[in-house]
């Protein structure tokens, strides 16, 4: 069972039919999921659109929805249904920019701009270099490791969201890890362990 926190009392409100508190959600997390959106799509408006589609959804299914639920991870993984949904459908109604391999995966890793104003150039350098090997992952993993250390979800969350097993998620975290480890100076693997 979850533990009551502000979240989950914002949840609690909101099914429970309080304006506010579908307001609250909407604030706390419109900017994350558009954030994650966009790490699927560059698509601005597909993402908007899709957030708006979440919280209209939410709002119409309220009282039918669970009471104790990780709210974050909950959103996160309804929103990336819709994506890959709405993905699917342009994907099918633009036949001409269809090919073979399209797929829906992550994009290309790159640390935010926080990270840009807080490091030296040579710590940057060792960011630029890390983004640049995350990028030489399969996308699968690549999407793991960020749902994991930037969205901070646990291996069952990330396995529910992504249709594998528990195993098979700690697999690929190991795997990307050690390949990341064998291809990185010193510094930049202490990095990824404060990263992680």
């Amino acid at each position: 069972m979850m533990e009551p926190g502000p979240e989950n009392e914002i949840w609690m409100r909101f099914i429970s039919g309080d304006h506010q508190a579908f307001s609250e959600l909407y604030d706390q997390y419109a900017d994350v999921l558009y954030a994650f959106g966009r790490r699927y799509t560059p698509d601005h408006g597909l993402v908007r659109d899709c957030i708006h589609d979440l919280f209209i959804d939410l709002h119409n299914y309220r009282q039918s929805l669970a009471e104790h639920v990780n709210v974050k991870f909950y959103l996160l993984k309804s929103f990336r249904r819709k994506l890959y949904a709405a993905h699917r459908k342009a994907t099918i109604l633009h036949m001409d920019r269809w090919t073979s391999d399209d797929s829906f995966g992550m994009n290309a890793f790159v640390f935010s701009i926080e990270h840009d104003i807080i490091v030296d150039e040579k710590q940057r350098e060792i960011l630029q270099h890390l983004s640049a090997e995350i990028n030489l992952l399969p996308d699968r993993q690549r999407e793991i490791l960020y749902l994991r250390f930037n969205e901070d979800l646990d291996y069952e969350e990330i396995a529910s969201m992504m249709q594998i097993s528990v195993p098979t998620c700690r697999t690929f975290i190991y795997r990307a890890l050690k390949q990341l480890r064998g291809k990185l100076e010193f510094g930049a693997m202490l990095l990824i362990i404060c990263w992680s």
